[in-house]
Parts: C-alpha cells; structure tokens; sequence
C-alpha cells in the first residue's frame, strides 16, 4: 500500500482505481475473474474497497484483509456499482487514479466512468499496475522459490518415465498429477510437445504449439515446459526429454545453449541494463549459427499469476530495445531454444547478483 500511495501521491490523486487483475491480487489478496467489471478502490487514506458480484462476495471476504466488500447482483450494472461505491465514499468528484494500460480498463470502461462520475479527474497512470509489483517482497519471493521446487522435481520425476508409444498427454496427465500432489495450485503443467526434432528449423515454433495426442516414437525430443504456481506465485522451467537416443547433435546443441545461457545469467546484475543483458544470449546464439534469427524475447518478468488473461507478463521483458535496469528483488523467466531443443530458469536478481531459484540439474532428461 506504501508504494501505490507514494504513485497516487506523486500524480495528486485521491484515490486509485485498481482493475488490473494481478494488482487486485497484490493488493487484497483475492484474485476474481473478469466475467463482469470489478474494481479495488484505494483511497490516499483508509481501507481500499472491492467491488464486485455478490455470488463472489463470500470468497473476497475471505481472502482479503479489509473489510470493506460492496456488490452488485448480476443483472445491475458494474460500472454504476463502482461509480456508486465511489460516491459513497465521498470521491465522486475526486482525482482518481487510473492505469489505462491495465487490459481491465478498456476504452468502454474509461468512456462509461467518466459519464456516471462527469465531477471526477480521472488521472492516467500508465504501466502502474505491473511497476508497482517489479520487485518483489520476501513473503513473494518465497511463494516463487516454493513453486520452483515443485518444477524441480517434477521435472526429475519424469525422467525415466516417458517411453516409446505413450502419447504426450499420457506424460502430460503425470506431470499435472505431480504438481497437484507437490502442492501446486493446480495441475496446468505448461506446454508438453513433441518439438519437431532436432536440425528442423523450428527454433521457437514447438514453444507454444500443441500435439497431445501425438504417439511417441525413439529419437523424439519431448519439449517440457513446467508453470507451477503457489498462492498464485509462479515459477517456470523448460528441459528436452530425450525419448530413446536423441538426433545426432541435439545434446551438443542443448550444451552450448546452456553455456550462452550461463553467460547471460551471470550478468543479471543489479544496475544491468537489459537489452545488455539480452545481447550476450542472442547475439552469441546468432553468432554460432545456432539459429537465423531471434524473433523472441530472452526473459520476462516472473511473479503473480491472477485470474488474468495472459499467460506471460512481458511488462519487463529482455529484447534488443529493453531500457529498464535491473534491481534486487525482480525475478525473470530466462529462456533459451535452437534446433527443437529448449532450456529455461526462473532467476532472481538479489544485491549480490544472479540466483536461480529453479534447480535442476541444467542437462537434457532421458526419457527411458
């Protein structure tokens, strides 16, 4: 709350205007779908306010620290049940801040606002909402640290289990079972497909594609991708999986990624500028001929998963034009992947440098 109030402090406002799913999450404690508008009002002083359905008033109540919960039936409109809590609370005509770049505040959303509240400013903030929670806190911190353990050993616990005539979904269902028993919030293991085999010029292709009911076969390379999340705080790791003996060259390949990878890892310093950072890996992998090109980004900012519609948070994330620095306390998801082949680490920048909180063993798996 420190830390948003100093932001509202600085832009003059009165209160803040919370949509954003994961700052709902950082600053209450509940997460909530966005099936219809919800809102947290935060006032420079006082408790914050949540706004949202009745049917799910029960659980916020339970998971937040305040007491202050005002709803709306489902047929009663959202946007007036926010402007309503908002003039209950003496700030209809107040300086509200906004973050116009939170995917909850859409331009319907900012348009219907100002027409219900025509007294108030609504004061833009963008970026707020994912600034705010760049570095993390202990208790974060450790809720990361204990969902990158499960990855660990889930990803140990699938080596000498995958074989020749499973289906990838028959690996999948272990890997979500693992995390379930582990004490992951739920059993989503992250994408688990056959990457295309190494040399086949798919270097980012198998990341995010799809194929469980794919039979596999001797010398497919299994792309594992682990997501567990603890309180909502996740971690991540990528390893191959090696069914039967691998293509020629795919363990050299996985080998020099990860001695690149090693490289820019060790240079996750605070005070190092991230497109610095993002060039050791992608120039090097470039510059050996691993890949042609290099599309994607090389790490992104890791932390709390809400109720959300993406997947990744790329509001820090390590390309060519990157311009933050780096500080103690953030934590990233690095990547690498040529030539079917893919490793990853969660990493956490602390005042004396890198710290992987992933830990397993920086090597393919074997299957069988």
């Amino acid at each position: 709350m420190a830390r948003l109030r100093e932001a509202m402090a600085a832009g003059g406002c009165d209160a803040f205007l919370a949509d954003h799913a994961e700052l709902i999450a950082w600053i209450s404690g509940y997460t909530v779908s966005e099936t219809l508008y919800r809102a947290v009002i935060v006032p420079m002083k006082g408790g914050p306010c949540f706004v949202l359905r009745s049917i799910d008033a029960g659980p916020c109540r339970a998971g937040v620290w305040f007491d202050d919960v005002a709803t709306f039936d489902d047929h009663e409109d959202p946007h007036g049940a926010v402007a309503d809590a908002l003039a209950a609370r003496s700030l209809a005509g107040a300086r509200i801040g906004v973050d116009p770049l939170s995917y909850g505040h859409t331009v319907a959303t900012a348009q219907r606002l100002a027409g219900l509240l025509p007294a108030a400013c609504f004061v833009p903030l963008p970026g707020l909402s994912d600034r705010l929670r760049a570095c993390k806190f202990a208790d974060e911190i450790d809720a990361i640290a204990a969902a990158a353990a499960i990855a660990d050993r889930c990803m140990l616990g699938l080596e000498g289990h995958v074989h020749p005539g499973q289906t990838v979904r028959e690996v999948a269902a272990m890997a979500a079972a693992a995390q379930l028993r582990l004490g992951a919030d739920d059993g989503g293991p992250g994408p688990i497909l056959v990457s295309g085999g190494h040399g086949s010029g798919g270097h980012v292709d198998f990341l995010h594609g799809s194929g469980l009911d794919r039979t596999l076969t001797p010398g497919d390379i299994l792309h594992v991708e682990l997501t567990p999340r603890v309180g909502n705080y996740g971690a991540r790791l990528m390893r191959p999986v090696f069914v039967g003996d691998p293509p020629a060259g795919a363990a050299e390949t996985f080998s020099r990624l990860e001695a690149l990878q090693d490289r820019q890892i060790a240079a996750m310093q605070p005070g190092a500028l991230a497109r610095d950072v993002d060039a050791l890996l992608r120039t090097a992998v470039l510059a050996a001929g691993l890949r042609a090109d290099y599309g994607n980004v090389t790490g992104y900012a890791m932390g709390l998963y809400a109720r959300t519609p993406r997947p990744s948070d790329f509001s820090q994330s390590f390309h060519p034009a990157a311009g933050f620095v780096l500080e103690p306390g953030q934590v990233f998801h690095m990547y690498a992947s040529a030539r079917g082949v893919a490793v990853s680490e969660t990493v956490l920048v602390t005042d004396s440098g890198p710290r992987r909180l992933t830990a397993c063993p920086r090597r393919p798996m074997h299957g069988a």
